[in-house]
């Protein structure tokens, strides 16, 4: 309850002061009590985390640059050289990933290596796709023009009686010729058959021609580009589909950046893409990206410990704590703001920071606060309740509305934890994991309107506790059962049996104890525990190596 209901105020109070893009974030289920609080005072349940680690997503650049797999490899390198970068995902029209573009192949089709100039002529494309290429003009041409095939590029830069000759060489049903302002060489070639005649240097084509190429079924283009540049351009012509790396690297946004980044060191390429589980591409991820700093940032609320943060909060920056508890061995690598105060209850101490602050409390915030003091302190009977958290509450009490007492009663008639979990949620409901000098253990503590109910269902909690124990690895692990009624515990333990045996209260069956006036886990259960677990560790014995 502390926990939720602080986290909850302090983010409100974050926001109302500037801050942007604060959310508010439990690490666990709620219980019945803290819903019928939230329910009450018409708030909303915070964010469930149950891992922060690093992500793929957190540093992948969504602004995705791709190319559609029947578009130019020209339009690829104009984007390539636009953007900046060494390659592009290739993806069909409803926006699959289907390969990789990358930059070295694109550039050896528009000047291929020694061992491939027999094909430098040759251009897979359609004459469609080669007129956009040089953002030409097509004079006259047929629904073939779509058609994708081998088409061979010829420019007519030989002598007239020569050419001829150089045209029947080639497939003629493929056959593109570059010509400048020459009417008795375009004729010639549309004489012969050619399948296309390109027309370069932005000179115009003649109505004779224009009749001529159109009653033969010769494509005739209009190129504003010289000869030279026409034949480069044209070369791009190619399909982005045609060139595409079907075999390639990619991640989840999912996957923890330091997996992504280990298996990126190992691998050649340079650029993965991000796709979902249907290989939807949803951004790309290179190498940079890893020295990217993660955009989030977390502040600790009522702990500070990091065995008990929400998995992978040692990856993050941690820059705010909030808390009540003992100090848990923390270290950051920069000074960040840190608030730790014997009070009671974290929720008296984000009340004393809007205080402090000078912001207003609303209503349903100044209940929720009540409910996690109330709560934390057993309606201030608990032995961890100060002054301050006395006058907090009553302070709080004007603002909300509500009695103190009369929401005390609420909360606490609200379904036995016992009733309305299974004993598997009832050891980790409100449980807190301890690093003792390498010895990691438990405490988990819930609040009953006497023992009857727990007696009946102490061996099945009995077993979940066990299991919870072995599963986790802990040295032990604890359940404080409180009766606010009589202000009296009973204490459930599992694990080492060497640590059971020195618990000196009085026995009430295997593994369980009766704590008369135990009440605060913080401050009468773990100073117990601790002091017994120092016992534990000297009669334990000594390892020696010889």
């Amino acid at each position: 309850m502390d926990s939720v209901c602080s986290a909850l105020a302090y983010a409100r109070l974050k926001q109302a002061l500037g801050w942007k893009d604060v959310t508010p974030a439990r690490a666990g289920n709620l219980n019945a009590r803290i819903q019928y609080v939230l329910d009450r005072f018409g708030v909303e349940a915070p964010a469930f985390l149950s891992n922060v680690t690093p992500q793929v997503r957190d540093v992948m650049t969504r602004e995705v640059v791709s190319i559609r797999a029947d578009h130019s490899i020209a339009e690829a390198l104009r984007s390539i050289e636009e953007r900046r970068v060494r390659g592009l995902p290739v993806v069909d029209e409803g926006g699959h990933c289907l390969g990789l573009l990358s930059a070295i192949p694109l550039i050896q089709q528009l000047f291929p290596p020694a061992a491939n100039l027999k094909n430098a002529r040759i251009v897979r494309a359609a004459l469609a796709d080669i007129v956009q290429t040089f953002e030409g003009l097509t004079v006259t041409g047929h629904e073939a023009d779509a058609e994708i095939q081998d088409y061979v590029l010829l420019v007519a830069a030989v002598k007239t009686e020569t050419l001829p000759r150089r045209i029947r060489e080639q497939p003629i049903k493929r056959l593109v010729v570059l010509v400048g302002d020459r009417d008795n060489i375009q004729s010639l070639c549309i004489d012969e058959g050619v399948r296309a005649l390109i027309v370069t240097g932005a000179f115009p084509v003649s109505a004779e021609i224009q009749r001529k190429a159109a009653a033969a079924g010769v494509t005739l283009m209009r190129s504003r580009h010289d000869t030279a540049t026409t034949v480069l351009l044209a070369r791009g012509a190619v399909r982005a589909g045609r060139m595409v790396e079907r075999e390639f690297s990619f991640f989840g946004p999912d996957v923890p950046l330091d997996a992504a980044r280990a298996k990126a060191a190992a691998s050649a390429d340079s650029l993965f893409p991000v796709l979902d589980h249907d290989k939807k591409l949803l951004g790309v991820l290179t190498k940079s990206d890893f020295l990217k700093d993660v955009p989030r940032q977390l502040i600790l609320v009522d702990h500070n410990e990091l065995s008990q943060a929400v998995a992978g909060a040692d990856k993050l920056p941690i820059i705010e704590v909030i808390d009540h508890h003992r100090l848990g061995g923390f270290s950051t690598d920069a000074p960040i703001h840190f608030w730790n105060n014997p009070v009671g209850s974290t929720c008296t101490i984000v009340t004393m920071l809007h205080q402090q602050h000078g912001i207003d409390i609303p209503p349903s915030t100044a209940g929720l606060l009540m409910a996690g003091v109330i709560s934390d302190t057993l309606n201030l009977s608990s032995p961890t309740a100060t002054a301050t958290d006395r006058a907090v509450l009553e302070r709080l009490s004007k603002i909300a509305g509500v009695d103190g007492t009369t929401l005390a009663a609420d909360i606490f008639a609200v379904g036995s934890p016992l009733l309305t979990l299974r004993p598997e949620e009832v050891v980790t409901s409100d449980c807190k994991e301890y690093d003792e000098e390498g010895l990691r253990f438990s405490v988990a503590q819930i609040e009953e309107l006497g023992f009857g109910l727990f007696r009946e269902k102490h061996g099945e909690i009995a077993a979940a506790l066990d299991t919870f124990c072995a599963r986790e690895r802990l040295f032990f692990s604890a359940l404080l059962v409180t009766d606010i009624n009589t202000q009296n515990s009973l204490l459930l333990v599992s694990g080492s049996e060497d640590y059971r045996q020195h618990i000196d209260y009085p026995p009430d069956g295997v593994g369980l104890w009766q704590l008369d006036g135990v009440v605060s886990r913080k401050k009468q259960l773990l100073p117990y525990l601790l002091q017994r677990l120092q016992e534990t560790r000297a009669s334990m014995p000594s390892k020696t190596s010889g």
